[in-house]
This record gives C-alpha cells, sequence and structure tokens, in this order.
C-alpha cells in the first residue's frame, strides 16, 4: 500500500513540473541574465560570542593535575674568578681651620686714632688655664668748629685663671682700667669765645680696678657662686665702692626642686661737691634679694612661677624697705620652632652706679645725686620662631612702670666766668629722677644663610609718660639697627653695621644773673650711623683689615652740645699665634 501511494505522489510531480514548464515558455517574455547583489556585511552583537578563559570541563582525567618532579644532575665547576674587594668612596675634606690660642691687632686711623689690643691664652694643665688682655683705643679729636679738647682714650688690662675638675669649675680674674674723656661740649654762648675757652681744664678721668671669681658645682643642690668687687673713681675726688655675691641652689620642697636666687648688693660712694655747692655728696645702699622659681613642663607650656623679694637700706639717711616683685615667664609653643608664644611679667629694685652712669654718657660731671630705680613690674607679650632653616624673628610688646627711673639731663649754664667749675658751663650731664611709664614694640629677624653669610634686622619704638618732668629726656622713641658678616671666600671678608636713633629731648637751662633762670626744651634730630669694614687673610696667622665709621658723614649730637667726628678711616692687621 505504501509503494502505491508512492508511485502516485511521484507521477503527480513530475506532472506538475511538466506543465509548469511549458506555461513558462510560452508567457514569459523577460530576458534572462545574472545579477549580484553586493552588501556590506554589518555583524550585530547576536553574531558574537565570548570564548570562556577557563572552559568548564566534565571529563574526570583533566580534574586532577598531576605533580611533576624534577631532578637535576648537579656537578662541581672549576672557576678561577676571584671578586675585588669594595672600597669605600673618597670624600674630599676640606682642611680644618687652625685654631691659635693668642691673636695681637693694630690699627691707626683719622683724627689720630690708635687701636690696639693683644689676647694671650696658655693651658698650665689639661684642668687649667691662665690668660688675659690688654686693650687700647684712643683718639686726638679735632672736630671742626669746636674750641676744646675732644679727644679720648680707654686703656684696660685683665689676667684671669681656671681650672676645672671632676664635680666643680672655677674661675677668677682682676683688672684695671683708665678711661680719659672731656667736656669740650659748650654751648652757642659760649661757642665762638676762644679766650674763654683757653681757660678751662676740661680734661675728666676715670680709673677702675676689679676682683672677681666664679664657681659651679655638678650633681649638688648648690648649682653655682660667684663675687665681684670694683673700685671706682675719678680725677676729682670722687670715689665708689661695689660688691655683689651671687648663689643659685635647688631647694627640695615635698619631692620638687624650687630654684632660688640669693643675692647680696652693696654700693657705697661719695663726690667731693654737688653741684651748686661745696658740701661733700655722700650716696649708699645695701641690697639682700631672694627669688624662688618653680618651673612647671606640660606638652608645649613651660611655666616659670616666681616671685623676689629685696630689703634695701639706704646707707646716708637709715631708711629701709621691703620690696615684692613678681617674676612669672611662659612660653608655648603654638607650631613646633615655628610659632612660639611667650610673655611674662617681673620685676626688680635696679642698683644705680656712678660707673654705671659714667660708661653710659661719659660727660657727666662729678656731682651726682645717686639712688636706686624700682622697676615695679616689666610686663611682656610675643611671638617668636623660625621662618625657615635659616631665618629666625621674634615680635613683642612690653609696658614698664619704673619708679625714680635715672634720666640724663644738660646741666644748669652758668654765667661765672671765674668761681663756677669747668663743668659748669653748659658741657656736662646730671641725673635727675622721675616716674617714667614704657610702652615699647619691637621686631628681630636673624638670617643665617649659610656658615659664611649673616644678617640681622632689629627695630624698636617706645613712647613714655612722666609724672613731674615735661619729657622723658635724652630717651628716643625710635631705635634701629643692622649688621651684616659675610665671608667672601677663603680669603677675603666683609661686614657692615649700621644704627638709627629717633628723635631725643634735652632741656637747656640757663642761669642769668639778671634775669633768673631760664629752661626751654631742645630737640636732638635723629641720626643714621653706617660703618662697613674689608679684610683678606694674607694666610692663616695674618689678616689686613680697613674700616669706615660714620659714613654718611654726619657729625650729628648724640648729647646736647656734643658733635660726634664725621667720617673716619681706620687700616690694620691682626696676627694669631702660638705659644
Amino acid at each position: 500500500m505504501r509503494k502505491q501511494i508512492k508511485i502516485i505522489l511521484t507521477g503527480i510531480l513530475l506532472l506538475s513540473v511538466a506543465l509548469g514548464f511549458s506555461q513558462r515558455t510560452q508567457n514569459d517574455t523577460i530576458n534572462t541574465g545574472v545579477i549580484d547583489v553586493v552588501k556590506p556585511y554589518t555583524p550585530t552583537i547576536s553574531d558574537a560570542f565570548k570564548v570562556k578563559e577557563v572552559p568548564t570541563l566534565n571529563d574526570e582525567t583533566t580534574q586532577t593535575k598531576k605533580e611533576i618532579k624534577y631532578n637535576i644532575f648537579s656537578f662541581p665547576v672549576a672557576s678561577t674568578f676571584t671578586p675585588a674587594k669594595g672600597k669605600a668612596a673618597v670624600v674630599e675634606k676640606q682642611a680644618p681651620v687652625k685654631l691659635f690660642d693668642n691673636y695681637a691687632t693694630l690699627g691707626v686711623g683719622t683724627y689720630t686714632t690708635i687701636l690696639g689690643e693683644v689676647y694671650l691664652n696658655h693651658a698650665i694643665s689639661r684642668n687649667e688655664s691662665i690668660g688675659g688682655y690688654v686693650s687700647h683705643h684712643s683718639s686726638a679729636g679735632g672736630l671742626e668748629g669746636v674750641l676744646l679738647d675732644d679727644g679720648f682714650s680707654n686703656s684696660k688690662i685683665n689676667v684671669n685663671y681656671s681650672s676645672r675638675l671632676r664635680d666643680l669649675a672655677w674661675h677668677v680674674e682682676g683688672g684695671f682700667q683708665h678711661q680719659k674723656y672731656n667736656w669740650y661740649g659748650l654751648p652757642e654762648n659760649y661757642a665762638n669765645n676762644q679766650e674763654f675757652a683757653n681757660t678751662l681744664d676740661v680734661g675728666h678721668s676715670f680709673f677702675s680696678a676689679h676682683f672677681g671669681g666664679d664657681i659651679s658645682f655638678e650633681d649638688t643642690y648648690i648649682n653655682s657662686g660667684s663675687f665681684f668687687f670694683r673700685r671706682f673713681g675719678d680725677n676729682q675726688g670722687s670715689g665708689e665702692n661695689r660688691f655683689i655675691a651671687n648663689v643659685k641652689v635647688d631647694v627640695p620642697i615635698n619631692g620638687e626642686e624650687i630654684s632660688t636666687d640669693l643675692k647680696i648688693d652693696y654700693l657705697g660712694g661719695m663726690f667731693d661737691r654737688n653741684y651748686f655747692t661745696d658740701d661733700e655728696l655722700n650716696y649708699g645702699n645695701f641690697q639682700i634679694g631672694i627669688s624662688p622659681t618653680y618651673e612647671m613642663k606640660q606638652d608645649d607650656l613651660t611655666l616659670h612661677l616666681g616671685v623676689t623679694a629685696v630689703y634695701s637700706n639706704d646707707r646716708d639717711t637709715g631708711d629701709s624697705s621691703l620690696h615684692i616683685y613678681p617674676n612669672i615667664t611662659a612660653t608655648y609653643r603654638l607650631v613646633n620652632d615655628v610659632l612660639i608664644a611667650y610673655g611674662g611679667i617681673e620685676g626688680g629694685l635696679i642698683q644705680n652706679s656712678y660707673y654705671d652712669f659714667a660708661i653710659e654718657n661719659p660727660f657727666v660731671s662729678p656731682t651726682l645725686f645717686i639712688m636706686p630705680t624700682d622697676q615695679q613690674y616689666n610686663a611682656y607679650i610675643g611671638l617668636k620662631g623660625k621662618l625657615s632653616s635659616n631665618m629666625s624673628y621674634s615680635v613683642n610688646g612690653s609696658y614698664i612702670a619704673d619708679r625714680n627711673k635715672a634720666l640724663f639731663i644738660n646741666n644748669i649754664t652758668s654765667f661765672d666766668l671765674l668761681g663756677a667749675e669747668d663743668y659748669e658751663y653748659g658741657n656736662s650731664f646730671g641725673i635727675t629722677y622721675d616716674n617714667v611709664d614704657t610702652f615699647g614694640v619691637s621686631g628681630e629677624i636673624n638670617v643665617d644663610v649659610n656658615r659664611n653669610f649673616k644678617l640681622g634686622l632689629k627695630a624698636e619704638y617706645f613712647t613714655y609718660s612722666t609724672d613731674n618732668q615735661a619729657e622723658a629726656w635724652n630717651l628716643p622713641d625710635v631705635k634701629g639697627s643692622l649688621f651684616l658678616d659675610y665671608q667672601i671666600d677663603e680669603n677675603w671678608f666683609t661686614g657692615a653695621n649700621l644704627f638709627y636713633t629717633g628723635e631725643r629731648k634735652d632741656l637747656l637751662s640757663i642761669n642769668d644773673p639778671i634775669e633768673g633762670l631760664r629752661s626751654m626744651t631742645v630737640v636732638l634730630d635723629s641720626f643714621f650711623d653706617a660703618n662697613a669694614h674689608v679684610g683678606y687673610h694674607v694666610n692663616e696667622q695674618l689678616s689686613v683689615f680697613a674700616k669706615a665709621n660714620n659714613i654718611a658723614n654726619n657729625a650729628y649730637q648724640k648729647w646736647q652740645n656734643f658733635p660726634v667726628q664725621s667720617i673716619q678711616f681706620l687700616a690694620g692687621a691682626t696676627y694669631k699665634f702660638d705659644f
């Protein structure tokens, strides 16, 4: 049956094909040809597939990795190679600078200036040494328009001995000093009277001898001690004795140590006369002070808490008094060494002396009234730190309250051409006292670019308030300074220092026999003083140098009626040596 059906279907198919062919042969009029259709292949996402990096295998024989063992056959190989030993790289080192224990300097300059200094030091043993120095600085003067001798001289000699043992070290020294100055600053009334000037003997000489020593201990409650004695006088019959002793100890209290300073200060002296009469002028003061201080440190804060108590006795009047002062200081590191805040409030009883006044102003008269200054407090606050690794800075503000502060003031000018002393013609200075409050602001920058270049700049501004005096006499409102030190190369070196002092005010008083005492305020102009030096190291022992002082060539007045030398030049040499 199946075969019959298959035959029937085959026959039907053949018949259909024959009929279709016959119809196409009769009716189709389209020309036959080959048409190629070209179309670019554009794949789709469905045409791409991702091959798995690690195909999944179901073969059991591939699931377990076979362990492979490697075997090598080693045998020694003869070698003649010998590695060379390593050597450290050679660094070129500069030869160390030889240091000498002694030196001598000599220089000469304009205004017949002579500068000389010799410093000696000798090691007796490993722990002992002895030394000393001699120095001299003088000028014959020669200021233009000055009628009197304006020369000066300053000579010093000093010897010292030092010893260092296992638990202590001590040092003693002694010396002598001679100074000579002249009261050459005549006011305008006498500035052109050469005949009168020839009658004056304005030389004023000072003599000073001192002896002192200090000692320091290791691992004891007594840290150090010192003493100092000075005899000071002049050629006008004046004399002064000063003795100072200090001891620093650590006092244990409840497991804490209180650092304590003990001080004894004795001053006694006399002047042959006072400024107005021939009566002898005596003065003296004895002080005993104690200053305990406790130090507290916590993280970046360091605090010192203390107080100072001073007992004072006036030798002339016999009056005694007890003074209590604060002694508190603190520092706080805000940003490591970059920004440090500091402040404090301190005070003390300042012992004034004839020696200190004469060093600051050598034109004082030998008729001074001397008493201590009660500095009730000195309060200050500021910031300091480093702007970089070679630049540091400091800025601060302060407020100081002084009672009986010493002020230099020009002495009264006398019209007595015959009976007055040689320093009573407005050419000397005295001391007056007043309660002075001082407000100050200062800033300082120090730059150490390298060991060969250093630069420093400082500026200060002050305002004063007085009780009795019209002004704070001879105190400047502005002060500034700059110093520079530069080692150009191995041989050449140079440096400079500049000073600026603002206006000061002084009092001009004239005792006129007709009109009586007349006084007026004098304003001293500000001044700028520039100094520079240059030198050359001929060898490690010999150097030559040249200096120029007051380069601005300004004969300014540091003190009323006392002009200074204009531009000065000095040249000299320094020789270093060993015994």
